[in-house]
């Protein structure tokens, strides 16, 4: 079954109170909206469609060539952007996995499971749910007693019972893409705010007779959705967290996991010490064996293996080759380096 991965990345994002667009706001050392990406190219070899609207040239700028673009010129709802991509994949794509940008911290296998299931079952829709320990703020899951999605209930509409279920929508759809546009076609704005939600998708399925069906994931923190500059934050928490302890299991010791600041992409050897307060960033790669004192900052740097770099040392651009000590807070210059 052909794949195609629709990215959302269209909203003002006004709650981030920012001129710049909410899926370009630094995360991980690089715009959020590029951890969407990575994500579909795990997931497809297709370029994934990214459905864009507010600042739409701005963000285009920084994707470049790793999308395929459709522009929703008026944000007037989920369901209405991603009406937006039949004409260039409809006939193109048997299945559309739908989630938006701003879900930064989701997983591919855990997308791979969305997928799976669906595959397993004759319905039109699955789904990604979560469950969470304090529900607040998501739309909540009523199950069936077969265990099928029966639809979805906005918080704002719960009643106190409903408010207490604990299994969330995680805002991640895998459809039949012959199903999807009609059924977008018929979609009714909300009475509220006159948009169209993809959400309203689930009660149609269900009133044709389908079962919906959901994949589910304990990891709260996968759904984690940006909308403030507070969610970014415990976003960036997250990855730090999930760098350091990839780093910790392979042989690097933190000495104070929770004080250090360690970008994804970052490569660091087993057997080197950092010390707390160590920020690397952007491409760097440190080699085995090294140290690295309290303070130190190296952005874009490659570190041979069995090296020291003193404490509140700052580099940049440079190479250095194993065995280099530098213990001065002044470093050099990369022509000083050869």
């Amino acid at each position: 079954m052909n794949l195609a991965v629709v990215i959302m990345a269209a909203g003002k994002g006004t709650r981030m109170h920012s001129q710049l667009p909410k899926v370009l706001h630094p995360l991980g050392g690089q715009p959020m909206v590029l951890y969407s990406l990575e994500l579909a190219a795990r997931l497809s070899p297709e370029p994934p469609v990214l459905i864009v609207g507010h600042q739409a040239e701005r963000v285009k700028q920084v994707v470049g060539d790793r999308a395929r673009f459709v522009e929703q010129a008026e944000q007037l709802g989920t369901g209405h952007a991603v009406l937006q991509t039949e004409p260039l994949l409809a006939g193109n794509a048997d299945l559309i996995l739908v989630f938006a940008a701003d879900l930064p911290l989701l997983s591919a296998e855990t997308l791979r499971r969305v997928v799976a299931l669906h595959g397993q079952h004759p319905g039109p829709i699955s789904m990604l749910t979560a469950r969470v320990d304090t529900p607040r703020g998501f739309g909540r899951i009523l199950r069936g007693e077969d265990g099928s999605v029966q639809a979805i209930i906005e918080e704002a509409e719960a009643t106190p019972e409903q408010k207490a279920i604990n299994e969330l929508n995680a805002g991640v759809y895998c459809f039949d893409s012959w199903w999807l546009w009609p059924a977008l076609r018929k979609l009714v704005p909300s009475p509220n705010k006159g948009e169209y939600y993809l959400t309203d998708t689930i009660a149609m399925a269900v009133a044709d007779g389908y079962k919906v069906m959901a994949a589910t994931t304990e990891d709260a923190e996968e759904i984690l959705g940006i909308n403030t500059r507070e969610h970014l934050a415990e976003a960036e928490r997250v990855l730090r967290r999930r760098k350091n302890r990839t780093l910790m299991q392979a042989g690097v010791t933190l000495i104070d996991p929770d004080h250090t600041y360690i970008h994804p992409h970052v490569e660091v050897g087993p057997d080197t010490t950092l010390y707390p307060g160590v920020c690397l960033f952007g491409a760097t790669e440190v080699g085995e064996g090294c140290t690295l004192g309290p303070g130190a900052v190296l952005e874009n740097v490659r570190l041979g293996p069995n090296s020291y770099v003193g404490a509140h040392v700052v580099l940049n651009d440079v190479t250095l080759p194993a065995g280099t000590r530098l213990s001065s807070a002044t470093a050099p210059l990369p022509s000083q380096l050869g």
